[in-house]
């Protein structure tokens, strides 16, 4: 049997560490108990290093023998047909938890990446707050009326809204105690505590290995 195996960079600076993406198939994996191994490329020279395995120069892919995929919400969703602690195996289960990834990634992360980016700039007025905080109370009436976005109980859909949710200038937006207690209540399983602490782990021994 082939082991899956994620790919995330050898290396990156304090910031983004606890929210590089290969967190997610960590997580994943861990919640799902599917055995994996972590490998990497190396974050110098990384626009360019790897694009037969990821044809933007991003991280993280994935890897099972013959097969390779990038693009996190891909893997995701391949990790999660491997499990119904993922992906219910009813009809309106899985289409109930398919709509919601997919508005994790088109709803909410597709606001909120370009806001965080604008953020970050010298700019006093970030022209998407108006929209980010536009699909950011839309999400806070459905979290009021339901404690997981999908079929009744946790799937990957939770998994991928609450790694976007959690980003700390967009958890930080605004007052949505739904929402709030939603991330709270996602992040403090056991399977992403375990993925948090080993991403951690693997740049802070870099580190060391960097001197």
């Amino acid at each position: 049997m082939n082991e899956l195996t994620i790919w995330t960079y050898d290396w990156v600076p304090d910031g983004p560490r606890g929210l590089v993406r290969d967190l997610r198939l960590r997580w994943a994996c861990e919640e799902a108990g599917l055995p994996y191994s972590v490998q990497t490329v190396p974050f110098e020279g990384r626009e360019t290093n790897h694009l037969a395995q990821q044809p933007f120069g991003q991280i993280p892919f994935l890897s099972e023998g013959d097969l390779q995929l990038f693009e996190s919400g891909a893997c995701l969703l391949y990790l999660a047909e491997k499990s119904e602690t993922l992906m219910p195996g009813d009809a309106v289960g899985k289409a109930d938890t398919l709509q919601w990834t997919i508005a994790a990634l088109n709803s909410i992360e597709m606001v909120s990446v370009p806001w965080w980016f604008l953020s970050m700039s010298d700019s006093e007025e970030n022209g998407l707050s108006g929209w980010l905080g536009h699909r950011l109370n839309q999400l806070e009436e459905v979290l009021r009326n339901r404690d997981w976005l999908a079929a009744n109980r946790f799937t990957v859909a939770d998994l991928l809204m609450t790694d976007v949710l959690r980003v700390p200038k967009v958890r930080a937006y605004g007052d949505r105690p739904a929402t709030e207690d939603y991330v709270v209540r996602v992040t403090d399983r056991p399977a992403f505590r375990k993925a948090f602490s080993d991403q951690m782990a693997h740049f802070q021994q870099a580190d060391e290995r960097r001197g």
